[in-house]
């Protein structure tokens, strides 16, 4: 007996007590689990199947788009977007094997005036600057834009008269080729023609001066009386065209003309439209004219009954000065045979010492028509120039220039 109750007695009370006590822990776990089960995610459930409740309650936010990277709030803040760079710098094309290179040339119109300035003794002034000259074309002030002084070989062509008229025009126009030819220098070009009925080419350009020579040689009998003159400039000046550079003729002629069919008119033509060619006439038969007019003839036969008078001649030295004017050279009237050296060493002499003047002309359109020319020699401050000798006397001086120019034409 303990505590006033017998073992026996207590038994059934025991029994009892165990079996609620299980009952009661049985229930416990059972509320424990259900409730554990209720809180874990499906997954956990059945791990071989994907959860897509779960993608549409948490959306993944794209790394890209900015804000928070975590399943954490349903919120994203797209980030700024940055600006494209700025393009590389344009290259040059690359060059293309086989395709020729292409530029781009604009024309712009350029006069050159040769220009001689010298004593009246033939002495050429080579002292003078680019600020000694004025220019003006149609009364209108040129700029200068290049200035030289040029001694260099010459390109000319000897043109000599050859008819069998007078024997006195023969003599000189022989006589007056060979003091030309012996004051060549070996870079010169130059090819020897004559005219009688029509122009002969004796020798083409060449820098052989014994072939020069010779080519005056051929010129021993006369063919014909008559001289078309206007027709062998006209010829010459046409081949002398097709040129580069100055050019000159060496002109050695009475002036008289025959029978040409270019009249006057269409040589001036010819001369104007000509560029880059001077002419130097020099007048033969001045002695037979000068026994003619003693003997009271009045002037020289030309041969077959033509009929010449003194005014006729004096009518073609005027041409042939006008012939020089115009093209910038001079004219000269030798009395005598033992003129012909000097008259030539001054001709060489204003070919090769030149002034030359360029100049972009204000009138710029491609019209053809002509332009008067005005070259003027003054002192660096604008009033006259004055020139002196050794012995400081003031000198005289001429101005050799072209008259004027034709402007090309161009038909749009």
């Amino acid at each position: 007996m303990f505590g006033g109750f017998t073992v026996s007695e207590s038994l059934p009370h025991i029994h009892f007590s165990a079996w609620f006590r299980k009952v009661a822990t049985f229930c416990f776990a059972l509320i424990v689990f259900l409730c554990f089960a209720c809180n874990l995610p499906l997954s956990a459930q059945d791990p071989q199947q994907p959860d897509t409740n779960s993608d549409q309650q948490n959306p993944q936010t794209p790394p890209e788009a900015g804000g928070p990277q975590s399943d954490v709030g349903p919120y994203a803040i797209p980030k700024k977007k940055e600006a494209p760079p700025p393009p590389p710098p344009s290259e040059h094309p690359k060059k293309i094997e086989g395709m020729p290179d292409y530029t781009l040339h604009v024309s712009v119109p350029l006069v050159e005036v040769p220009v001689s300035v010298v004593t009246k003794d033939g002495q050429f002034i080579s002292t003078l600057t680019k600020d000694n000259f004025r220019i003006s074309e149609d009364g209108t002030p040129q700029t200068i834009s290049n200035f030289g002084v040029s001694q260099a070989p010459i390109t000319a062509v000897l043109l000599t008269e050859f008819a069998a008229h007078n024997w006195g025009f023969t003599i000189d126009a022989v006589r007056a080729s060979f003091a030309f030819a012996t004051q060549l220098k070996k870079e010169d070009w130059v090819a020897v023609e004559y005219y009688d009925l029509r122009p002969h080419i004796l020798v083409d350009f060449t820098q052989d001066k014994q072939s020069v020579m010779g080519a005056i040689n051929m010129m021993q009998i006369p063919g014909f009386s008559e001289t078309d003159l206007y027709d062998a400039l006209f010829d010459t000046m046409d081949r002398l065209d097709r040129i580069e550079g100055r050019k000159y003729i060496i002109l050695i002629s009475s002036g008289f003309d025959s029978f040409s069919r270019i009249n006057l008119d269409q040589l001036m033509k010819k001369i104007k439209s000509t560029k880059d060619v001077t002419i130097y006439p020099i007048s033969i038969g001045w002695i037979a004219r000068a026994l003619a007019d003693a003997r009271g003839g009045g002037a020289p036969s030309r041969g077959l009954g033509i009929p010449v008078t003194s005014l006729d001649y004096l009518q073609a030295d005027n041409q042939m000065q006008n012939f020089a004017k115009m093209t910038g050279g001079r004219f000269y009237q030798p009395r005598f045979q033992a003129e012909y050296p000097e008259v030539f060493h001054d001709i060489l002499g204003d070919i090769r010492n030149q002034y030359t003047i360029s100049y972009h002309p204000t009138n710029q359109k491609l019209d053809g028509t002509y332009r008067k020319l005005k070259v003027e020699v003054v002192a660096p401050d604008g009033g006259p120039l004055k020139v002196k000798d050794q012995k400081g006397k003031d000198v005289k001086f001429q101005i050799i220039a072209r008259e004027g120019y034709t402007a090309k034409h161009t038909v749009e």
